[in-house]
């Protein structure tokens, strides 16, 4: 097929379709509105169902009933519609319920702003709604990649039966690049034999509940979900070494940042600096196993973010005080740059520019 001119969050859409999705329930937010008008358009064309629900509340809850009865289903919000998901996503977790829930986050808290950030990084990763659990999270850096990852997201919540999240930001789901979508083989799934589409005589009644009332109960059905996690940490691991070989200094970012800090990275090659990448894809499970390959060997990490500072935390617990970890934030939608990147680079080097 050939490569054709998209815009971002249109990309999400139709990977997303590509990917065998019949059913999308969402509320339009700023800078994803874009992702929603398009599969209003799209899911009709395949035999599917679009529905823009009263709030986000009401549209994650109807991702819970879609995903109950087996089908391929996302929603799609920015920042604050995704907090206001996160009771139903924490309820999806409960009831193992398979579903990919996209974020295009804007700066916050609150409402914010509706430029691109990467502060929720922590509701991603961290768990975001209550109780113990984790949820698998892929941050594409380009539009390529998220037909890639679109498609991987799917079969993750099939296989290990979870919402997946996809994490962009806004200028992700703004800029245009061209895209190509490729059939790719399909690969073999578990039977969804515990959705709820009636049993039609064959063995007993199909329960979906995330409900427990027995400690000793719940507690068995949280160490089967921590098993869970588990396989998920040996198996779905993501990340790019990019020039860490013979790196003094390593970089850090995902997303689009990781594109703006490739470009920093070369700048200061030219000036004589090895400097290296490690650019997490997925941010859970965390690629640990890049940190512990290089942290005896370089000088120093400088993580960058559009945030005040929330993956970092990971890269320390990772390196281990091994090297230091320097920072570099950009926060409420103003985006770090390739000058302000290398001169924190020549500064971790000990020069000046």
């Amino acid at each position: 097929m050939a490569k054709v001119l998209m815009k971002g969050n249109e990309v999400i859409a139709e990977a997303a379709v590509q990917a065998n999705c019949k059913y999308y329930f969402g509320y339009p937010i700023t800078p994803q509105s874009e992702l929603v008008a398009y599969m209003a358009k799209r899911l009709p064309e395949v035999g599917g169902l679009f529905l823009q629900a009263e709030s986000e509340v009401a549209a994650i809850n109807m991702v819970y009933g879609a995903a109950a009865a087996g089908v391929r289903v996302m929603t799609s919000s920015s920042s604050p519609g995704i907090s206001l998901k996160q009771e139903g996503i924490s309820y999806m977790v409960g009831s193992e319920l398979p579903a990919v829930v996209v974020n295009v986050v804007r700066g916050g808290p609150g409402l914010g702003t509706i430029q691109p950030a990467q502060s929720d990084y922590f509701q991603a990763v961290k768990g975001g709604g209550h109780g113990d659990y984790q949820i698998p999270v892929l941050a594409p850096a380009t539009l390529q990649e998220i037909v890639d990852l679109m498609q991987d997201a799917f079969d993750i919540a099939d296989k290990y039966r979870t919402p997946v999240y996809l994490l962009g930001d806004g200028m992700l789901g703004q800029m245009m690049e061209p895209v190509e979508f490729k059939e790719r083989p399909a690969i073999e799934l578990p039977e969804k034999d515990w959705a709820a589409t009636g049993t039609r005589g064959d063995g007993g009644p199909r329960i979906v509940n995330s409900l427990r009332l027995d400690p000793a109960d719940l507690e068995e059905h949280n160490n089967h979900l921590q098993a869970k996690y588990k396989k998920i940490l040996e198996n779905e691991v993501r990340y790019e070494n990019y020039m860490t070989d013979d790196a003094d200094y390593i970089l850090v970012a995902y997303g689009t940042v990781s594109r703006i800090a490739k470009n920093a990275l070369q700048k200061a090659r030219s000036k004589g600096i090895k400097v290296g990448m490690i650019r997490p894809i997925s941010l859970w499970p965390f690629p640990e196993k890049a940190f512990h390959e290089t942290r005896d060997k370089v000088k120093g990490y400088l993580t960058v973010e559009m945030s005040a500072g929330q993956m970092v935390e990971d890269v320390r617990l990772c390196v281990e005080g091994h090297a230091p970890v320097h920072f570099y934030g950009r926060t409420g939608g103003m985006v770090p740059s390739q000058e302000e990147i290398l001169k924190k680079i020549v500064e971790m080097a000990g020069g000046e520019l």
